[in-house]
C-alpha cells in the first residue's frame, strides 16, 4: 500500500502543480471593454494621455479603455489621411486639417479642428466658426491657447475677404479677441498676408510674421507696429519680452537669417545674422547667445557641397558679433548639448565631447574621444558619465579627465543598457553579450556574467530588483543574482517576423514615453520649442515622471491635470513585461512577472499578424479584433 501511495503521489503531484501553474497564469480571452466603431479602421495612434485615437473611414475615434463608450466620436470631416492629423507633443490635442490653406481668398476652402482626446471634447472647429479657410493653426503652450489665421465668413463683403487672426483660449474653448491683419476694402494693389510662420504670444500683444513682413497688434486689433522683415518661421522673446528673436530660412531653407529687434519692432542690430544651416539649438544667455545649426548636404557628392556637421556659435546679444575667436570643430552633428554654469558642454553623434566657456577657451585639456552614437551623456557622483555603441567611461566636468582609468570597450551594439547598484556602489553596463561591472569608488572594470538573448536580441531594459540584476528586451527577461548567476531567463519566441514587427511597432515603452513626454513639455515651455536644456541625473527614470507630471500640472487645464495624474503613478511595467509570442493556441500576448519570469496572465489573440496597442505605463492592451471592432484588456488585474 505504501509503495502504491508512493506511485500516486508521484502522478498526482505533477498534475497539480500543472494545474496549480495553469490557475497561476490567468488567461483572459473575453475583453474587458468591446467597441465597435461601424467603420473600418485604417490607423490606430496610442496618445501620451493614455487614449487610443483611431482613425476610420468615418473619421476619428478616442478610446479610454477604462470607459465603456468612446470618448469622443469626430466624423464631421470624414475620411481622414493620415498627414490629416497632427498630435500635439506633450499636450491632449490632437489638430484635425482638409485641404491645403491658400493664400488667395476664395480659392479652395480648408478646415481645421482641434480635439482635446483626453476629455473628448472638439475645442475648435473652423466649421462651427465661419472660418472659409485657415492658412495656420498653433497651439501655444504653456499658455494653453490657439492662434488661427485665415479668412472668415463673418461681416460685410469686405470683411469676409480680409485675412485674419484669432486667439481661442483651450481651456473655456471660448474666442479671446481677433482682428484683420489688413484693414477691409482697403483701396489699392492687393497684397499677400498670409501667415508665414508661428505667431509670438506676449503678455501684451501679438506678433505675426506675414509676407509683409512682421506685424505686431494689441489685444484690440489696434496695430503697434510693423517691420519688413518677411518670411520669419519662429520668433522668441527672452524672459522681460522687451527684445525679441525671429529666424528666417533663406536659400531654399538650408541656411537661417537672425533678426534681433525690441518690443517696439526697432531693430537692435546693425544687420541681420546670417547662419550656416538649419538652427536646432538657441539659448539665451546672460554671457550672449549659444547657436547650434545643423549643415547638409542634402546627399550631394561635390566637393563643393556643405559638409554634413553642425556648427556651434556664441554671439553677442548686443551685436550678434561672434564672440568666440574660433569655433569648436565638431565633425558631426551634436547629439547632446547642455549649457552648465561655467561653459557648454557638448557631445557628437559620430564620437567625442568636449566642454567650452562662454568666452570661446576650451575647458577640456583635449576633446574626448569616444565611440559613436553617444546613448547616455549624464551626471554621477563621480562626474560625466557617457556611454556609446561602443565604449564607457566617466569624466570631470571640470577637466575632461578620465576618472576610469581607461574607458570599457566593448563590441559596437545595437543596444547598450546601464543602471546603478547602490548596495554595492558600482555601474552595471549590458551590451549584446556581455555584462560589465564598475566599481564607483575605483573604476576597476571588470565582467559579471556572459548573456545570451533569444532571436540574437540585443537588451533595451536593466533594472536593479530586490538586490538582482534585471535585463529585459523584446522578447527575453533574465535576471541575475549580485554576482552574475543567473536566477531565471525567460525567453518567448517572436510570433514570425512579421509579428516580430508588430511587436516593434505595438509596444509604447513606458522608459521612452516619460523621457518622451517630459522633453516635449519642456520645449513647449520654451517659447515654441527652439531648445530645451536639460543634462539629467544618471538613473533618474522615476524623477523623469515626476518631472513630466509636474510640467503638465503647471498648465491650468483639466486635461493637463488628468495627465499629471497618469504620470504620478507607478508604471504598469515596473513588476512585469508584455510580450507578443506563441500561445498553445495562436499568437497572444503574455504578462510576465519579473521577479520570478512566470507568467501571470495571457490573452489569446486568434490572429497570426495581429494590429495592437499596449501602453505599458497604464497597463492596458488594445487590440484590433476585426476591421471595424477595438477589444481592451486590463493588464494590472
Amino acid at each position: 500500500m505504501k509503495t502504491l501511495f508512493v506511485i500516486m503521489q508521484k502522478i498526482i503531484m505533477p498534475v497539480l502543480l500543472l494545474s496549480t501553474a495553469l490557475v497561476f497564469a490567468q488567461k483572459a480571452e473575453t475583453p474587458d471593454q468591446n467597441y465597435n466603431l461601424g467603420s473600418k479602421i485604417n490607423e490606430m495612434t496610442l496618445t501620451v494621455g493614455g487614449v487610443l485615437v483611431v482613425a476610420t473611414n468615418d473619421g476619428l475615434v478616442g478610446i479610454k479603455p477604462m470607459e465603456s463608450q468612446p470618448v469622443f466620436t469626430f466624423n464631421n470631416f470624414g475620411k481622414l489621411k493620415p498627414e490629416e492629423t497632427d498630435f500635439i507633443p506633450g499636450s491632449p490635442y490632437v489638430i484635425v486639417s482638409q485641404g491645403a490653406g491658400s493664400k488667395l481668398a476664395g480659392i479652395a476652402k480648408t478646415k481645421r479642428a482641434v480635439i482635446d482626446y483626453v476629455r473628448g471634447r472638439v475645442i475648435f472647429n473652423s466649421e462651427d466658426d465661419n472660418w472659409n479657410q485657415v492658412y495656420t493653426c498653433n497651439v501655444i503652450l504653456p499658455q494653453n491657447k490657439l492662434i488661427i489665421s485665415g479668412i472668415q465668413k463673418v461681416g460685410d463683403k469686405f470683411e469676409k475677404m480680409t485675412p485674419k487672426v484669432a486667439v481661442y483660449d483651450l481651456s473655456s474653448s471660448t474666442l479671446d479677441y481677433s482682428f484683420f491683419l489688413d484693414k477691409p476694402g482697403r483701396v489699392g494693389m492687393s497684397k499677400d498676408f498670409s501667415v508665414t510662420g508661428t505667431p509670438l504670444l506676449l503678455k501684451e500683444f501679438l506678433i505675426i510674421p506675414t509676407a509683409q513682413g512682421l506685424i505686431a497688434k494689441s489685444h484690440d486689433g489696434t496695430e503697434l507696429w510693423t517691420t519688413k522683415i518677411k518670411n520669419v518661421s519662429k520668433m522668441i522673446a527672452d524672459a522681460s519680452e522687451n527684445e525679441i528673436y525671429g529666424f528666417e530660412a533663406v536659400n531654399a531653407g538650408k541656411n537661417t537669417r537672425i533678426h534681433k529687434m525690441d518690443k517696439n519692432g526697432k531693430a537692435l542690430w546693425d544687420d541681420d545674422r546670417k547662419i550656416k544651416g538649419v538652427i536646432s539649438k538657441f539659448e539665451i544667455l546672460p554671457q550672449g547667445l549659444a547657436v547650434v545649426s545643423n549643415k547638409s548636404s542634402g546627399g550631394d557628392t561635390s566637393v563643393f557641397a556643405t559638409k554634413d556637421e553642425s556648427e556651434i556659435a556664441f554671439l553677442s546679444a548686443a551685436s550678434g558679433e561672434d564672440l568666440w575667436e574660433k569655433a569648436p570643430k565638431t565633425k558631426g552633428y551634436v547629439q547632446h548639448f547642455y549649457i552648465m554654469e561655467d561653459g557648454i558642454l557638448f557631445g557628437i553623434q559620430s564620437g567625442g565631447i568636449n566642454k567650452i566657456s562662454f568666452d570661446g577657451k576650451p575647458l577640456f585639456k583635449k576633446p574626448l574621444k569616444t565611440g559613436e552614437n553617444i546613448i547616455t551623456m549624464a551626471e554621477s557622483p563621480q562626474g560625466l558619465i557617457y556611454i556609446t555603441s561602443e565604449d564607457a567611461n566617466i569624466v570631470n566636468l571640470k577637466t575632461g579627465e578620465e576618472v576610469w582609468n581607461k574607458p570599457l570597450k566593448y563590441k559596437s551594439s545595437a543596444s547598450v543598457v546601464s543602471t546603478f547598484d547602490n548596495e554595492s556602489n558600482r555601474y552595471l553596463i549590458a551590451t549584446d553579450d556581455t555584462v560589465f561591472t564598475i566599481d564607483a569608488a575605483s573604476g576597476k572594470v571588470s565582467e559579471l556574467s556572459d548573456i545570451k538573448l533569444g532571436e540574437k536580441e540585443s537588451p533595451n531594459t536593466m533594472a536593479i530588483k530586490n538586490g538582482n540584476i534585471f535585463i529585459g528586451s523584446s522578447q527575453n527577461m533574465m535576471l541575475l543574482d549580485k554576482d552574475g548567476k543567473e536566477i531565471y531567463h525567460s525567453y518567448h519566441k517572436s510570433p514570425g517576423k512579421s509579428g516580430f514587427m508588430k511587436v516593434v511597432g505595438g509596444v509604447v515603452a513606458a522608459a521612452s514615453l516619460v523621457a518622451t513626454v517630459s522633453t516635449a513639455a519642456a520645449a513647449g515651455m520654451n517659447n515654441n520649442g527652439i531648445s530645451t536644456n536639460n543634462l539629467r541625473n544618471y538613473n533618474d527614470y522615476g524623477k523623469e515622471a515626476k518631472r513630466a507630471s509636474d510640467m503638465f500640472a503647471s498648465i491650468s487645464d483639466a486635461s493637463f491635470k488628468m495627465m499629471s495624474e497618469r504620470f504620478k503613478a507607478s508604471s504598469a511595467t515596473e513588476n512585469a513585461q508584455f510580450v507578443l509570442t506563441n500561445l498553445d493556441s495562436g499568437v497572444g500576448l503574455v504578462k510576465v512577472n519579473k521577479d520570478t519570469g512566470k507568467i501571470d496572465k495571457e490573452i489569446l489573440l486568434k490572429d497570426k499578424k495581429p494590429e495592437y496597442k499596449v501602453d505599458e505605463y497604464g497597463g492596458y492592451l488594445f487590440y484590433k479584433a476585426s476591421d471595424d471592432t477595438i477589444y481592451t484588456y486590463n493588464l494590472n488585474k
